[in-house]
């Protein structure tokens, strides 16, 4: 509305797909999110080739990141709309990095949230958000300045610094170059280092999550097999005959030396299950569309004590 020029907007995005080989469409779940995701589906069904794959994708927060100060850092030669645009492509290529830079409560799930202690509630909520981020790890050559302040030990100040770093020097081959960095000592860096990765640099135990003060540990684990490192990260069945206990010293206990095994075996896992997208039925567009007994794929937006709220 009010144009609805449907063939035009057709066209302009078959055009950006054969500009920029697009592999991917996100659509936010807001207003008209149904129509709009009609329009590409109708596109895609008459594009040659390999077409992209079209995906609904949570808009929750999105206008209040693109109105803030953050947003405006980013892009500051972008209008408001288009920031929330970027904002939800970017929440389909990498959801933990976006969705950090939004606070918890304007994301809006469970069934209180705003009756509730609003500091208490921040505070519970950064722990878990915290906990995420160095379950997940954060690639330290891509990541925002907003997702490493989210690691232990950096902040803030120390994220502006890594990140300012990395503008002026390039991407970082190692974990020891973060030392290098203004205001990032010895103990920060024994905090952050194991949740910070780097793949493909120097030093292969950079893209796992083994600490740099046990990389004796695992190099010694590593001869034990008479293998190269590489060659031995991700190969289970040589690393399952390894006796942990024999590596136990009065630094790392057993439970640190089993941790080492498993993050060899698996280097730098993502512990997210795999991506799915939920597909909706055709011509279920209203409420009035539904019929006893069907059965439909959705997505849970949010859980209440009297049930669960499920876009179909």
């Amino acid at each position: 509305q009010p144009k609805n020029d449907l063939r035009g907007a057709q066209v302009a995005i078959a055009q950006l797909i054969a500009r920029h080989g697009v592999k991917l469409i996100a659509i936010g779940n807001g207003t008209a999110s149904r129509e709009t995701e009609k329009m590409v589906a109708d596109l895609l069904a008459h594009l040659p080739g390999e077409k992209p794959v079209k995906v609904i994708v949570s808009e929750a927060g999105a206008s209040v990141y693109s109105a803030s100060e953050l947003a405006a850092r980013e892009f500051p030669d972008l209008d408001v709309s288009l920031r929330g645009a970027v904002s939800i492509a970017r929440r389909l290529q990498d959801p933990l990095a976006e969705l950090v830079k939004i606070e918890p409560k304007s994301i809006g799930v469970g069934q209180y949230q705003h009756d509730v202690d609003q500091s208490r509630l921040g505070r519970s909520l950064e722990a878990v958000v915290e906990d995420a981020v160095n379950a997940v790890g954060v690639d330290l050559n891509t990541a925002s300045a907003p997702l490493l302040a989210r690691v232990s030990g950096v902040g803030p100040s120390l994220a502006d610094a890594i990140v300012a770093h990395r503008d002026q020097n390039g991407p970082f081959a190692t974990r020891r170059e973060l030392l290098k960095v203004a205001r990032l000592g010895p103990k920060a860096f024994e905090q952050a280092a194991g949740f910070l990765r780097i793949t493909g640099g120097k030093e292969p135990l950079d893209a796992s999550s083994v600490h740099p003060e046990a990389y004796d540990v695992a190099r010694k684990i590593v001869a034990a097999c008479g293998r190269d490192i590489r060659s031995l990260m991700g190969d289970s069945a040589a690393l399952k005959k390894v006796s942990p206990a024999a590596f136990v010293d009065d630094k790392f206990g057993l439970p640190t030396v089993r941790d080492i095994l498993a993050e060899l075996e698996k280097p730098g896992r993502d512990p997210r299950p795999t991506f799915k997208t939920a597909t909706f039925a055709e011509g279920v567009d209203d409420i009035k569309d539904l019929k006893p007994g069907m059965v439909l794929e959705g997505t849970v937006t949010n859980v209440a004590a009297f049930g669960a709220f499920v876009d179909i």
